[in-house]
């Protein structure tokens, strides 16, 4: 269904399933920008008409009846600035393209004009793009509402954005910006509808991803933002480090943001916090707040066994947590890691283990986390409330859409739950809208069914529902995830909704309006508690107390309810998430009921996240999930096309008659001209102000109105034809007569003028001349006279008055000099004076402050030192008391050392008896180690035979394995040879089966356009006896026109008889007339009897020609109908009989059509040949599967064969393993002797790696010495070359001494000071202006030249980096300046194509001269530099294009449209509800055309000026006035008055 490259499907019929593929919509539907406006309305055309308008149009937005469709593009679009506000301000909402501005407008003016309150819902996808929505809606009401008072009430609505995106917004896996909690913000209006107020409500924040996030998702933004922001002082007593060093928020692995500054979103955060009002200690006790979560995470929990657990006293986050929050950190260390238990008769402290003391910690850092959210909302709600009384308002809901992952958990339940909800609204207000519209329309209604989710909600909501009983389980201290779900397949296992999964015992399936979900029970009853340990309550910190007592959920509105809601069983139910959720939800619904819904449904085009790609699988799951085809399906039941009576008789006036045309009544045209178009009047209602037509009613009008427009231009271009050829004819004779005319003229002068007529009249011609020039010459002498001696005397009058003029001037200004001397002498003195009175005064008061400051300090000073006399004192005390404790300590001392000695003693004994048993067992171990020697050489022998015989078995077990494995391999490719054969011929075979199944369908399609035909032919059987009495006339018609041809040739033929035979008879008697006639009358009566003949013959030809036209006319209108009533004949007689009709089809399209037999027996014989080949392929795959078990079998065999070998192998090798096993204790004692061995062996392994060393270290001098030799031959080269240049440039010098060689010699230390002057310090104003354009680019030229001449690589490759250093710093310091940006492009440009000229190139030498061909560069390329270049030639004209545009922008829309030369635009209007400003741009100045010409010609004489290439200054100037146009007509575009496209019609300017 492709509107650029259509596609030809075949869609094969099956007669037992009568399923039609869906038919495609006209030409002129495709791309509506409201898809119940589609004549055929099912899932293709809807998603073909919105990628039609996303794809190629590039349009978001698109309306379905009441929703608004947005389809986020993942790119920043420029329609939502201000401009666009105001054209979209006081419109309705079909006049206008859909947008969410209109949606906005919608409700603004609903709510003024019917004084009910509106809501809008936002809801889609993660990244759908709900929030942005909900944004651009808020800001759109902050704008066409100012409050028009001091507090800026819109900037503190919208300054709340940031705020709650801040603390409510992370990073998902499908969206980098997604909302993790539901929003509902009410806009509050006065009686002006102005901005008074606003108040937030929240639902189910996801606590969970405060401490756990998935891979590639972050933790909230506001976290890394506090983190991006450490280093600041006022964050430095937070303590904090880098994201990745905390555990909550480097769990998910990335820690940024592509595109995203966590630094500055930090600062616009903290902006507006302070817009809002809430001050610099309340912010810092947030940011407390926030870092005291991130400790909390890092502290570290250790298990110490036997279920306990512990935290080390001295871990530094629990410090900073506690010091934070100013809690306890010995309360909190201690119930951690413990839990109370209240008895009856006692209670008992509980170690638990390092998981639940690591979920207690996770939950207390979710607890505060959620308290402080809750506190921001109310401070935020606070803020926005404004004194003054709410007359109404417009709540903005951004809410989860409906989701479906791998692993739906509690979160997705609750959200698709909330869904239930609002779809079950949403139907019954589309049911709503679509009973007023047929009420409001005198439709006769029919009952229309439409989904009902009911059942869904009471099976999540009921009693005894799933909420129900989770909240039941969550009451039981020993409850759990699986006991519940046990309860579920018990209780719920009857109800078709509800479903178990075949293979998992842990999950259950829910049966919502969008999708079957899955969810896993595990972490429900965890969720829904949101428990925390009793003892863990009092360290929450008592933060923002105020907020708990001035609660903002008393204020605002009273709505009646839609329903009454479902109570809960039991009181403490009340305090589960759930149930929490569940009277939040049911507030909210009955707030939506209480006003008029708009509704926008934001759609995710593709989950890559890429600028328009339009995934269609991924769209229409989206658009079953919100709805959106829900609301198709219900207008496409009974009249999903609707046009006014206007629109209709616009449109389809081509296909009225002349009579119907004339009736004054519009309404009555189009009745009569439907009822003779559709014969079914059930296909088509007629209402008050429209017409409802049935699907596919209107493709059936737009088929009829194509073939009538076809008529016409046949008709056209038969006439128009016709004309030209006159045309043609015409001017070849006009232009025959023309050189008819001058021919003839040339003629006659000829035969008139002759030789002494010409030669009088030139000589009158000079004598003439002559004559007039002497006149001329004597007139201007005397005026010249005369001018020259007023000139004289004037200019020697002006000369002396203005000598006089300058002389007083002069005078006036010595006059000037003195008294402006003298006064300003007298300002100084009295200045002066005053200086030193205040200077005077002011070292008075410092000295006064000084002397205060110092007596204060004397003060001081006396205060401390009495301090230090009695701090003297107590410390002399405390010495006393201190030797006395010396002492006591002394005297136990010595004690101490008496009872040491005897220690001391007691020990040497014993070491002696010690020393003594040592010996003894030494002279134990030298017997034993030499009978150990002996047992070991044995060990040695027999373990050396054992690996030998080893060795002998393994190399021939390898040689076995490598002979079967080689078999196998050469069997395994033989047999992927033939599987490869096999499976290209059937695929050969199933390309055969595709042709001949496409041949089928053609046949097929073919039958049923036939049979089409015949239905249409059948309708106009009914037509054969008006034709037939039509036939009959103008057969009468034709026999009567017949007659008279026929009589009237006879009597030319009579009158042409008579004339002949009267001219006969008058030669016969010439003789005897002579008597009554004379002989000069006979030539006469001749001449006139050959005018009556040929007045007669041409009178005769006229006449024939136009019976002849008639007769042609008639016998083509004949000849139709006779074939149009042959045909219906044949039809009317093979419908006669009813029980024979198809069998007599079949024999009439089988005469008619002789290849239709020959089409089945091809198909006959394809369907045989496809038979063949299927059995082809099954014997063949009976072949590979034969061959398949024999080589398995075989493989089999050998494989048995290797296992028994294997087998008696690892016989062999536990018998080895088991002697080995017995050495092994023997080899122990052998590897220390080894490593005695090794030790050795490493000795010398050193002094071989020293040798190596030493040999690397001279094999590297080798290498430098080669390194300096090479360096030393290109020098030598070098030099060489310089002494070549050199003497070619002395015998050169001797040639042509005083020749001019176009270099600029400059020393290699003058090379900075040549780019600071030639670029750095050079300003186009001053200089370049009496200088050559484009001499800096010469000047760097001939210095490049010179460092060429010399051959010199390093300076050449210095001067071109330092040349492109200074262009490059000049752009960026100065690069706004548009002058010299237009300089150094110049410049830059002439560079390089003095580079490219003079590079030696042969394509760039084509049309250069013998001298610049000598010239040419001739010891570097320069290639790469010449690229470099470029690229930064390209760069300044970017910049250069930028910074022309910014200044040319401003004057465009005033200038092109605004001006009074377009007056009716910018004058024009939107009438509306409200005073609006009408233009946009009221604070600018006032541009007009002319002034855009004056900018563009600035621009075009600076470029000239500076001697740019006359093609630059083409593209310049050209894409300057692209930029006019593509602005100008957007805001064209963007006017209704200009242009409307909703139904293909625009208006002309």
């Amino acid at each position: 269904m492709g509107h650029g490259r259509r596609q030809e499907c075949h869609y094969p019929v099956d007669p037992s399933r009568p399923e039609l593929p869906p038919l495609r919509n006209p030409d002129i539907l495709v791309g509506e920008n409201d898809l119940t406006a589609l004549s055929y309305l099912h899932e293709p055309a809807v998603l073909h008409n919105l990628k039609v308008r996303f794809v190629e149009s590039r349009i978001i937005y698109t309306y379905c009846g009441i929703i608004l469709v947005a389809i986020n593009p993942y790119k920043q679009l420029p329609i939502y600035g201000d401009a666009i506000i105001h054209a979209y301000s006081g419109q309705n909402m079909g006049d206008m393209d859909p947008h969410i501005f209109a949606v906005a407008e919608e409700a603004y003016k609903q709510m003024a004009r019917n004084h009910k309150n509106q809501s809008i819902i936002v809801s889609g996808e993660s990244g759908a793009g709900k929030t942005v929505s909900a944004r651009y809606a808020m800001r759109y009401f902050a704008v066409v509402s100012k409050s028009g008072n001091k507090n800026r009430v819109e900037d503190k609505v919208l300054a709340s954005n940031p705020i709650t995106e801040a603390i409510g917004n992370a990073k998902t896996t499908r969206n980098d910006n997604s909302s993790r909690f539901g929003k509902y913000t009410e806009i509050s209006f006065d009686k002006k509808y102005r901005i008074i107020g606003a108040n937030m409500r929240t639902y189910l924040l996801e606590k969970s991803r405060v401490v756990f996030q998935a891979d590639n998702e972050r933790n909230y933004h506001i976290f890394y933002q506090m983190c991006s922001c450490a280093d600041l002082p006022e964050f430095q007593s937070l303590r904090l480090m880098s994201a990745d060093k905390f555990l909550y928020t480097c769990m998910g692995g990335d820690i940024t943001i592509e595109g995203v500054d966590d630094k500055s979103d930090m600062n616009e955060t903290r902006r507006t916090f302070s817009l809002l009002g809430l001050k610099e200690d309340f912010q810092a006790d947030v940011f407390k707040v926030l870092a005291a979560i991130l400790h909390l995470g890092n502290v570290e929990i250790r298990d110490q066994g036997n279920d306990k657990s512990s935290i080390a006293p001295g871990d530094p986050h629990l410090a900073v947590f506690c010091e934070l929050l100013e809690v306890s950190a010995d309360g909190l260390l201690r119930w951690l890691c413990n839990r109370r238990i209240v008895l009856s008769a006692e209670t008992v402290v509980k170690p638990v283990p390092k998981e639940r003391a690591l979920t207690a910690r996770d939950a207390l850092a979710k607890q505060i986390y959620a308290h402080l959210f809750d506190c921001i909302i109310n401070r935020i709600n606070t803020a926005l409330q404004v004194p003054g009384k709410q007359h109404a308002f417009i709540g903005v809901l951004d809410i989860y859409g409906f989701e479906t992952f791998d692993i739906n958990s509690f979160e997705q339940f609750c959200i698709n739950y909330a869904n239930e909800k609002l779809q079950q609204q949403f139907n019954l207000h589309v049911f709503k809208l679509e009973q007023e519209e047929y009420m409001k329309e005198d439709i006769p209604w029919t009952l229309i069914d439409f989904y009902d989710n009911q059942p869904v909600i009471d099976l999540i909501e009921a009693k005894l529902g799933i909420m129900d009983l989770l909240d039941e389980e969550c009451l039981f201290p020993q409850g759990t995830d699986q006991s519940w779900l046990q309860k579920l397949y018990n209780f719920l296992d009857a109800n078709p909704l509800f479903e178990k999964p075949r293979l998992s015992n842990t999950a259950f399936m829910i049966q919502h309006f969008a999708d079957k979900v899955e969810y896993q029970c595990k972490g429900f009853l965890e969720k829904n508690r949101d428990a925390l340990y009793e003892e863990l309550l009092p360290f929450l910190a008592n933060f923002f107390q105020e907020e708990e007592l001035n609660p903002t959920a008393n204020r605002g509105f009273k709505v009646k309810p839609a329903r009454p809601p479902v109570k809960p069983t039991n009181k403490q139910l009340r305090t589960s998430v759930g149930d929490k959720f569940r009277s939040s939800l049911f507030l909210l619904m009955e707030t939506l009921n209480a006003t008029t819904p708009h509704y926008v449904r934001c759609i995710k085009p593709n989950d890559e996240k890429l600028p328009f790609e339009y995934d269609s699988r991924r769209v229409v799951q989206q658009l079953r999930a919100c709805g959106v085809l829900e609301t198709i399906r219900i207008s496409a039941q009974s009249y999903p096309s609707r046009w006014t009576y206007i629109e209709f008789y616009s449109r389809y006036s081509i296909l009225m008659s002349h009579v119907e045309a004339d009736v004054r009544d519009k309404k009555e045209t189009c009745k009569c001209v439907l009822q003779r178009l559709i014969q079914d009047s059930n296909q088509y209602k007629f209402g008050r102000t429209k017409i409802f037509f049935r699907a596919g009613q209107v493709a059936y009008l737009e088929k009829l109105r194509l073939d009538r427009l076809r008529e016409a231009c046949v008709t056209i271009q038969k006439h128009f034809r016709a004309w030209s050829q006159r045309r043609k004819y015409r001017r070849m004779r006009d232009a025959a007569i023309v050189l008819q005319q001058y021919i003839r003229g040339q003629r006659s002068i000829r035969k008139t003028v002759t030789a002494e007529a010409l030669k009088q009249g030139w000589a009158a011609v000079v004598i003439q001349r002559h004559w007039r020039g002497y006149s001329m010459r004597q007139i201007y002498q005397a005026v010249c006279r005369a001018t020259i001696t007023i000139q004289a005397f004037t200019r020697g009058w002006m000369a002396r008055k203005q000598y006089k003029k300058m002389m007083e001037a002069h005078k006036a200004m010595i006059l000037q000099k003195y008294t402006r001397a003298w006064l300003a002498r007298r300002r100084f003195q009295t200045m002066r004076r005053l200086v030193l009175n205040v200077q005077l005064s002011y070292r008075v008061q410092q000295l006064r402050k000084k002397i205060e400051e110092q007596t204060k300090e004397n003060r001081g000073l006396m205060e401390r030192l009495t301090t230090l006399a009695n701090s003297h004192s107590q410390s002399t005390d405390r010495l006393q008391s201190l030797e006395m404790q010396l002492e006591k300590v002394t005297s136990l001392k010595e004690s101490l050392e008496a009872r040491e000695k005897k220690t001391k003693e007691e020990t040497s004994l014993t070491i002696a008896e010690l020393q003594r048993q040592i010996d003894e067992v030494n002279l134990d171990k030298q017997n034993l180690e030499k009978k150990f020697e002996a047992s070991i050489k044995e060990a040695k022998e027999n373990f050396d035979h054992l690996n030998s015989s080893l060795r002998e078995e393994m190399e021939n077990e390898a040689r076995l394995r490598k002979v079967a494995e080689n078999n196998m391999e050469i069997k395994k490719q033989d047999f992927e040879k033939e599987v490869v054969t096999l499976k290209e011929e059937i695929r050969r075979l199933k390309e055969e089966r595709v042709g001949l199944q496409r041949k089928l369908e053609e046949g097929e399609q073919v039958n049923s356009d036939l049979q089409e035909q015949i239905v249409q032919l059948t309708k106009h059987v009914k037509v054969i006896p008006e034709l037939r009495r039509d036939l009959n006339n103008m057969q009468n018609e034709r026999n009567s026109m017949d007659r008279r041809i026929k009589q009237q040739s006879e009597l030319a033929r009579g009158c042409l008889n008579y004339l002949s035979f009267s001219l006969e008879n008058q030669s016969i008697t010439s003789d005897d007339s002579e008597k009554i006639y004379e002989p000069e009358d006979l030539p006469e009566a001749f001449k006139g009897l050959q005018k009556a003949t040929r007045i007669l013959e041409n009178h005769q030809k006229e006449q024939k020609e136009k019976y002849e036209t008639q007769v042609e006319g008639l016998k083509l209108k004949v000849d139709h109908l006779q074939n149009e009533n042959s045909k219906l004949q044949n039809l009317f007689q093979e419908k006669s009989n009813v029980t024979e009709s198809i069998r007599q089809e079949v024999s009439r399209l089988t005469s008619e059509n002789s290849w239709i037999p020959e089409l089945k027996l091809q198909v006959s014989e394809l369907q045989r040949q496809k038979q063949e080949l299927e059995d082809r392929v099954i014997e063949q795959s009976k072949e590979l599967e034969d061959k398949n078990t024999e080589i398995n079998n075989v493989l089999q065999i050998k494989i048995s064969e290797e296992s028994s070998q294997r087998r008696y192998f690892e016989e062999k090798t536990k018998e080895l393993e088991d002697a080995k096993m017995e050495l092994e204790d023997r080899v122990e004692e052998l590897e220390e002797e080894n490593d005695h061995l090794k030790k050795q062996q490493l000795m010398e392994n050193e002094a071989k790696r020293k040798l190596r060393e030493e040999t690397s270290i001279l094999t590297a001098e080798n290498m430098d010495f080669e390194e300096q030799l090479d360096q030393k031959d290109r020098l030598i080269k070098k030099l060489q070359n310089q002494i070549k240049s050199l003497e070619a440039s002395q015998k050169a010098e001797l040639f042509n001494p005083k020749g001019y060689l176009g270099m600029l010699e400059y020393k290699r230390e003058d090379e900075s000071r040549l780019v600071q002057n030639v670029i750095l310090d050079l300003q186009p104003k001053g200089v370049v202006v009496n200088m050559i354009p484009c001499l800096p680019a010469y000047v760097l030229f001939m210095c490049v030249r010179h460092a060429d001449y010399l051959n010199d690589d390093a300076k050449l490759k210095s001067l071109m980096s330092a040349i492109i250093c200074g262009v490059k710093k000049v752009i960026v310091s100065r690069c706004k300046d548009f002058e010299l940006l237009s300089f150094w492009l110049s410049n830059t440009h002439q560079l390089i194509n003095c580079l490219k000229q003079y590079s030696g190139e042969e394509e760039f030498l084509k049309q250069s001269t013998p001298r610049q061909k000598k010239n040419c560069l001739r010891n570097f390329d320069l290639s790469e530099h010449r690229q470099i270049f470029s690229d930064l030639a390209i760069h300044i004209y970017h910049q250069f294009i930028t910074v022309l545009q910014k200044i040319l922008t401003p004057a465009i829309v005033p200038g092109m449209l605004e001006h009074e030369s377009l007056q009716g635009i910018s004058s024009m209007k939107p009438t509306g509800f409200r005073k609006r400003s009408s233009s946009m741009y009221e604070e600018s100045k006032n541009f007009t055309i002319s002034s855009i010409i004056k900018q563009l010609s600035v621009f075009l004489s600076t470029m000239m000026h500076h001697g740019m290439d006359q093609s630059l200054i083409n593209q310049v100037i050209k894409q300057l006035f692209f930029l006019i146009g593509a602005t100008t007509l957007n805001q064209i575009m963007l006017r209704k008055d200009m242009c409307s496209c909703r139904k293909g019609n625009a208006n002309q300017m």
